[in-house]
């Protein structure tokens, strides 16, 4: 059967389960062949299928990244598509091989900024992790990049507080560690009992990292 006929929308699903079980399938396969076409199919005039392939695409991101980091060009190119579920999932994707193709993406880092600072609740989450990813490989990366995280930091909800510190501190490394921890601690005025648990728990692990 081709891999498009067992997407959730051609079998008149409404759920995601047929999507989920597809990555699977496609990762267990190997079948390099059936993720190429799920990736073309992004491209696809139909928004059902175009959310369907993203999200077989990040599913099987979250498991086995290296099976999609091929098609990184493909998703940064449809962060600016009409369609916020497609931008989101991409950005979801780019999230998934940050680490695997950071030069790709640092390469377009002045657009994935502006779709995050525009973008939805999780088109920022996955954003932020992204480019904390990216940031992590590289020392030129870290540099430009960090401060970026950091203004982030400072400025975010405080709901958010607690998981983007745990993304951004991926990109924390020697030179970067006092200021990361200066930041965060002044953000705990404005927490829950529960964020700053979780805020306290980092903070300890990062200065014991």
């Amino acid at each position: 059967m081709d891999v498009l006929h067992k997407l959730a929308s051609i079998q008149g699903r409404r759920d995601e389960q047929p999507n989920q079980d597809l990555a699977l399938e496609l990762i267990h396969d190997d079948d390099r062949e059936g993720i190429r076409l799920i990736a073309e199919n992004l491209h696809n005039k139909n928004k059902k299928i175009q959310n369907d392939c993203i999200k077989v695409l990040y599913e099987i991101g979250y498991i086995k990244p290296e099976l999609i980091a091929d098609y990184v060009a493909d998703f940064i190119q449809l962060l600016h598509t009409k369609n916020n579920r497609l931008t989101w999932g991409c950005m979801i994707a780019l999230s998934t091989i940050g680490r695997l193709k950071p030069k790709d993406i640092f390469r377009k880092l002045d657009e994935l900024k502006f779709v995050i600072e525009k973008g939805s609740v999780i088109t920022i989450d996955a954003g932020v992790k992204t480019l904390a990813l990216v940031a992590s490989t590289d020392t030129t990366y870290r540099t430009e990049i960090f401060p970026w995280l950091i203004n982030h930091l400072q400025t975010c909800r405080p709901k958010e507080v607690p998981m983007h510190g745990e993304f951004i501190a991926e990109a924390v490394d020697g030179t970067t560690r006092e200021i990361f921890l200066q930041e965060i601690e002044k953000r705990k005025v404005s927490l829950t009992d529960t964020q700053m648990k979780r805020v306290n728990k980092l903070i300890k692990k990062v200065k014991n990292a």
